[in-house]
């Protein structure tokens, strides 16, 4: 499987594990300038933006580990700009959804607030 596929498939099992917790996917890889959002999900009146990290293995680390400052700093500033645009009142947070693929099932971990 080609990497962007393999991407593409860890944001879908995300946002399915994301509805299944009761969140409502509301965009998807938004862009802005050189950053790229993978996920912006809705929770009430909190808006989430998730950087969905996808590996088929362990070698090199853990998916959650590989969110850069740089790559944050990036995220926060499409998210500002997100939020201009929509106009947003109300709280938001930065998750990121860790999916890994294993021989049985994906395993899926969340970690909330992850960065800011």
């Amino acid at each position: 499987m080609m990497q962007q596929e393999a991407g593409k498939e860890g944001e879908a099992l995300a946002a399915q594990f994301l509805e299944n917790k009761g969140y409502q996917v509301r965009d998807r890889n938004y862009r802005y300038q050189r950053a790229e959002i993978d996920l912006i999900v809705q929770k009430d009146q909190l808006l989430v933006f998730v950087e969905v990290k996808y590996r088929t293995s362990t070698t090199f680390g853990y998916p959650e580990d590989f969110v850069d400052a740089p790559q944050a700093s990036r995220i926060i500033e499409a998210a500002d700009h997100y939020l201009c645009q929509i106009n947003w009142i109300g709280n938001i947070r930065f998750d990121i959804v860790a999916v890994m693929m294993q021989q049985a099932a994906p395993v899926i971990r969340h970690f909330e607030d992850a960065f800011y």
